[in-house]
């Protein structure tokens, strides 16, 4: 796998250079700002990203801005986006041309190592990996008419691990149940949030879509 990291914190950039080599993954550039990040993009399209949401030059929204723009560059492009909080509204917007291939994680689970590497992986191969405090928040912060009150408690816990990015075998291993069951729940959510109710690709990502946009 071939990697472009943009981290303006030194520190950490040469961490995730270091942690990625040591798990065999190719760093093939390493920046400091959104600028040079979408020049190195352009320039040589990589398996994935891993971008800071602040970067300079005004510390505000400029690597999800610079990440947006390189999936519009690279259709489809993976991108895994950190933060050091809980930005929900962010959480929306890099989900929301629905194509996958797109994760949230807060700083702190970088030192999960495990953790992080697997949610990178499956990012690159298409997936979601967002941050469980992020989808923690999002459930406290639901309005009086949410579009899903109508989903069951169990049906917005396996909502919640899907927004995670786990797959039928993961959900069911956390909840304790089987994978037969969590099919049928997920068909139940699409059918519910007016989706397709194949337990398929992009059905997923809209359900997670909906999740986070409501």
């Amino acid at each position: 796998m071939r990697v472009m990291i943009a981290e303006d914190d030194t520190l950490l950039r040469e961490g995730l250079v270091l942690l990625l080599s040591t798990a065999g993954i190719e760093v093939v550039a390493a920046v400091d700002n959104a600028d040079d990040f979408l020049v190195a993009v352009a320039a040589d399209r990589p398996d994935a990203v891993v971008v800071d949401i602040r970067l300079p030059p005004t510390f505000t929204d400029d690597g999800l801005r610079a990440a947006v723009s390189a999936r519009k560059l690279h259709p489809g492009l993976p991108v895994l986006v950190l933060s050091s909080w809980v930005e929900d509204s962010y959480a929306a917007e890099l989900l929301g041309d629905g194509a996958g291939g797109v994760g949230y994680l807060l700083k702190e689970r970088v030192g999960k190592v495990d953790r992080f590497l697997d949610s990178l992986r499956r990012v690159a191969a298409g997936g979601t990996a967002m941050d469980p405090e992020v989808i923690s928040q999002l459930l406290v912060r639901r309005k009086a008419d949410d579009p899903l009150a109508a989903l069951t408690a169990r049906e917005r816990e396996v909502l919640a691990l899907m927004a995670e990015g786990h797959n039928n075998a993961t959900i069911a291993e956390r909840l304790v149940v089987s994978e037969g069951a969590v099919h049928k729940h997920i068909r139940s959510i699409f059918a519910k949030l007016g989706l397709s109710t194949e337990d398929v690709g992009h059905r997923r990502v809209l359900a997670v879509l909906a999740y986070l946009n409501a």
